[in-house]
């Protein structure tokens, strides 16, 4: 039987030289910790990066393709608010214990279960890694628009090639691209909401004002499965679900660099209070756009049967007759699907590197380079993202489906467990009266948690309902809907038997002092910048 280690409240500081652990978990000693080489900027645009990809600039088109403008539009509300209450949640439980090497499984160890935190430490690395494959699968899907001679594994392995790259060669220079690529991004949203604006109000050279007509022809709804008032719902449940896949996982990236932070206590509720105004722009008003000047009978949006292989912006702007600055969209899509990769890459070597640490996976991937960087994972991480060359032999819309649909389910498996974690350590914390010392927290707590943890898992059982109509059922559409969960519950079960663990720690049992005395003293060394000027005023507050 594997021996894993003992769960101490104890927090030892050996000579000079030597190793300094916490909770027995995470390691500070100068080999295995990671630098806190992420400033502010870094950090909000690295939620940013992941929260902006191939979801909104072609997976959307997928949705609209399927459903209508109106179900695209509430879909995406509807799960903005979802990735809101997760990002305070972990906003929270971060910025109390912002330790080095620390991840949300860690917290789940914690506050929860060995076995929990054993499945939930897999899963995100299994999510991570296949987001790491969808992102160069669509990267691929945008570069043959283009339709140029070179075969898209040649793209493939260019942009893997990159973000591999990137993420071994130091965290700083990760972070340094992270925030340029994030940088092109809000540009491109920023200037795809202008153009779409003028395009609705009749400003393109063609078309003439399209401000609301696709959605009274061909109409608002596209009736999904059922007809009628079911048929609009399940239009609508659907669009939810699958709006699921561009937010999935961007809440946990701030949490995971919580221990690469200058000034956590500072920095992460900064990025987490901005996280939905920011995806209200990008994501509210973005998906409102599309479905306005797209119709969503358009043969070029995304969809296995017709392989089409463009950004619904770049189909509104092919429609308004604006020549040129489709190919430029295109371009600057194309680096959403390589900052996401990168993103996630990062991400999913950081879990696969503190599973090692903590005895929950193979050691070797404990491994870090001189400068900090855990090459094993980060290798281990991008080996996944080599199914993306399936695009080779498949239709390269069904394969970008089947990757939304598993990282999708992935990530909501991940945030129910989230929720639990977060609502044990607010049992914790509030059993031993320390409520008050929390550093940061958010509104309508725990009675949000409660609610947005129901919606979560009902999303995760009726994923893929479609598939039960007898005319829609088929084998790999099911796999890819469903195959996340028996991995997750045979990870979990097999864990607790072979283990023995309990079902969950008592609140009086949870330990939430450890650590918390020297995340105190380090934070309190923390002196915010003070502007100089008008310029580093409106500087500090974006960055």
């Amino acid at each position: 039987m594997k021996e894993e280690y003992s769960h101490d409240s104890q927090s030892a500081d050996e000579a000079q030289g030597g190793s300094h652990i916490i909770d027995g978990a995470v390691s500070l000693d100068k080999e295995s910790q990671l630098q806190r080489g992420l400033q502010s900027r870094h950090i909000q645009f690295l939620a940013l990066g992941g929260a902006i990809g191939t979801g909104l600039f072609v997976g959307s088109g997928g949705i609209l393709a399927l459903v209508g403008p109106l179900p695209l539009w509430l879909g995406y509300l509807s799960m903005m608010l979802v990735v809101w209450i997760v990002m305070n949640i972990i906003a929270e439980m971060t910025t109390y214990l912002p330790m080095k090497g620390i991840t949300l499984p860690y917290f789940t160890d914690r506050y929860v279960d060995r076995s929990l935190a054993f499945a939930s430490g897999w899963n995100y690395w299994y999510a991570y890694a296949i987001l790491v494959a969808a992102e160069a699968s669509a990267g691929a899907i945008l570069l043959d628009y283009w339709e140029t001679p070179v075969h898209s594994a040649v793209w493939i392995t260019i942009i893997l090639v990159v973000c591999l790259a990137l993420n071994i060669i130091a965290v700083e220079v990760f972070g340094e691209a992270e925030f340029w690529f994030a940088s092109i991004k809000l540009i491109t949203i920023i200037g795809l909401v202008i153009v779409g604006i003028v395009i609705m109000a009749g400003g393109a050279p063609e078309g003439g004002a399209t401000g609301f007509k696709y959605w009274n022809n061909p109409g608002a709804f596209k009736e999904y499965v059922g007809t009628g008032a079911t048929g609009r719902f399940t239009a609508y449940w659907t669009s939810f679900v699958r709006a699921g896949f561009s937010f999935i996982t961007s809440p946990e990236l701030i949490g995971l660099a919580a221990g690469e932070t200058v000034a956590p206590r500072r920095n992460i509720p900064k990025a987490a209070r901005r996280f939905l105004a920011r995806l209200a722009l990008f994501y509210g008003i973005s998906s409102l756009i599309i479905g306005a000047i797209v119709p969503s009978d358009d043969d070029r949006l995304l969809s296995p049967e017709s392989n089409a292989n463009a950004s619904p912006w770049v189909i509104g702007i092919q429609r308004a007759g604006i020549g040129g600055l489709n190919h430029a969209i295109n371009g600057a899509i194309l680096t959403s699907a390589w900052s996401a990769g990168n993103a996630f890459l990062y991400s999913g070597s950081r879990v696969l590197y503190s599973m090692a640490a903590t005895g929950q996976a193979p050691a070797f991937f404990a491994k870090t380079t001189r400068r900090g960087v855990p090459w094993a994972a980060v290798l281990a991480t991008w080996t996944i993202g080599l199914l993306a060359y399936l695009n080779v032999s498949q239709n390269g819309a069904r394969v970008f489906g089947w990757f939304m649909n598993i990282s999708t389910i992935s990530g909501f498996i991940a945030w129910i467990v989230v929720m639990i974690t977060y609502l044990r350590f607010r049992a914790a914390m509030k059993y031993q009266g320390l409520m008050d010392t929390l550093p940061f927290r958010t509104v309508a707590q725990p009675y949000a948690t409660w609610a947005v943890l129901v919606i979560v898992t009902l999303l995760t059982l009726t994923n893929g309902f479609q598939i039960f109509v007898p005319s829609r059922w088929n084998v790999q559409d099911f796999l890819a809907a469903y195959i996340t969960i028996p991995i997750f519950l045979v990870l979990y079960l097999g864990h607790k038997l072979w283990f023995r663990t309990p079902l969950c720690k008592k609140a009086h049992e949870i330990d939430v002092l450890t650590g918390k005395k020297e995340m105190d003293e380090f934070c309190a060394d923390d002196v915010p910048p003070v502007p100089k000027n008008f310029i580093q005023k409106i500087w500090f507050w974006l960055a």
